[in-house]
């Protein structure tokens, strides 16, 4: 790796889809392309166990104490989502990301998972379709971003018993439809994608 881009970041988000709760997005950043070798073995999140994904996360913890890695997630609430769309929530939490991790632009190359992109200044930027299972810097980010906004949605569901969050995380599954259709929308809910939703659906 040159001296310009002597740090990796990788990039991804979780629950872009669902109907209820953040946006979450993770960002990871190597200080060493060498250090990538200790995730060895990481896939995308989604084709991981919720025990794998965690004991994942715990690596990540102690490499993180270790200081061979950073790692920062950024939440972007329903409130926005509504407001300003996922797009707009979405670009925000990478920004936020970013800047928590507190790297010059020009010293890094950013790696993002999909259609997901970087605000400009991050000159040195790659998104890759698949990205999640195909490279271990993002595969990482997903993730962490999973684990963390897993763990928000397990305490909403503290808050919001009657939805059963901590079983399906606010995806659209029928039993989720099912509860909306009886109980109504609550705070967390994102009335923007719940006008997709016909009676039929739910």
């Amino acid at each position: 790796m040159s001296k310009i881009n002597k740090y990796i970041i990788g990039i991804d988000e979780s629950g872009r889809g669902p109907l209820a709760g953040p946006i979450a997005v993770g960002a990871v950043l190597f200080r060493k392309k060498s250090y990538l070798k200790y995730f060895s073995g990481i896939r995308d999140s989604k084709k991981l166990s919720k025990k794998q994904r965690e004991q994942w996360f715990k690596l990540a913890k102690i490499e993180k104490i270790k200081e061979r890695i950073e790692y920062k997630v950024s939440c972007v609430s329903n409130t926005v989502i509504d407001k300003k769309g996922i797009t707009y929530a979405t670009e925000c939490a990478i920004k936020r990301c970013l800047k928590r991790l507190g790297i010059n632009p020009w010293e890094c190359f950013v790696y993002l998972d999909g259609s997901l992109k970087a605000p400009n200044e991050y000159h040195n930027q790659r998104t890759i379709i698949g990205g999640d299972d195909k490279l271990r810097c993002i595969s990482l980010a997903a993730v962490i971003a999973k684990v963390v906004r897993d763990k928000k949605m397990k305490k909403y569901s503290l808050i919001y018993p009657q939805y059963g969050f901590d079983s399906h995380n606010g995806y659209a599954t029928r039993e989720h439809r099912k509860k909306i259709k009886h109980f109504g929308t609550s705070k967390i809910h994102r009335i923007s994608f719940l006008k997709n939703l016909t009676d039929k659906n739910l």
